[in-house]
């Protein structure tokens, strides 16, 4: 199982989907728990006509109310934290947001696992870049819940997006952790026929998860590359999935295999929160 989790709680969207989950994930796993929030530094100052010292006042006054918004995020990950009895710690960073990239992109590579928000791209927020950079930097698994997500993280029923790819591979190995308590998992393929390599196909991926010892089975669609991320959240739906499984593609991409494209197609609509690796 995971050991060392890491959640990343936003400062300007509600804390409350990535709190639940990483929470209540971490007292499955018995893991350490770490939460780190980031207070966004203005990178745009007005000009200050008396100097270096006027200047000065006015970058430490900007820090302190990224840290005041950080710590206020923290206090509701702490108290929830406290009461579930799980073993954490918290940390709040006041940054402009080109270093809360890096800053974040760094931390998360010493984690198994790292827990961030769905980006809602609608909202003008640098939260929602920084879940991607996290996912795209850190060299690790991130589990993305849905803004819309409430309660206790599940990982019952699983469903592993695969199309023969290394990305795909190393989703799956990633996962692996809660793959091996879930209760079925569903491999979904779209247009396997043309998309995936003889030698990665779904059967022999049903073949190296048989130790696991849990119901698998392989569900193949066939639809238009528009139509993939809603055909595989129509499925999640229909075979009542809690956790979907995927490689996450970045656009630096010369190929992209089928489920390439969907990356933040997902992103954007997921209904269910899913684990990518990059």
């Amino acid at each position: 199982m995971y050991k060392k989790i890491l959640v990343n709680i936003p400062t300007e969207r509600s804390p409350r989907p990535v709190i639940d989950g990483a929470i209540s994930l971490a007292a499955r796993c018995k893991a350490e728990l770490d939460a780190v929030s980031v207070g966004y530094e203005s990178s745009s100052m007005p000009l200050v006509a008396e100097g270096g010292a006027a200047v000065a006042v006015i970058f430490e006054a900007e820090r302190e109310k990224a840290l005041e918004r950080a710590n206020a995020a923290l206090a509701v990950f702490e108290a929830e934290a406290k009461q579930a009895g799980v073993v954490h710690s918290s940390r709040a960073i006041s940054a402009l947001q080109g270093e809360a990239a890096a800053i974040l992109g760094a931390t998360a590579r010493l984690y198994d696992l790292n827990v961030v928000a769905q980006p809602e791209f609608e909202r003008d927020t640098f939260d929602n870049t920084l879940a991607q950079e996290i996912l795209f930097q850190s060299g690790g698994p991130v589990l993305f819940m849905p803004y819309t997500f409430k309660g206790a993280f599940h990982a019952k029923r699983v469903g592993i997006c695969w199309d023969g790819s290394r990305v795909a591979a190393r989703a799956v190995r990633d996962a692996m952790p809660l793959l091996e308590k879930a209760e079925a998992i569903t491999i979904i393929t779209i247009n396997a026929d043309n998309n995936v390599p003889a030698e990665a196909s779904a059967a022999n991926l049903v073949r190296y998860l048989s130790g696991l010892g849990v119901p698998t089975e392989i569900d193949s669609l066939k639809t238009e590359k528009a139509n993939i991320q809603s055909s595989i959240l129509s499925l999640a739906s229909d075979e009542s999935l809690n956790l979907l499984v995927m490689g996450g593609y970045g656009h630096s991409r010369l190929k992209e295999t089928v489920f390439g494209g969907v990356t933040r197609e997902m992103l954007e609509s997921m209904t269910v929160p899913t684990l990518m690796s990059h």
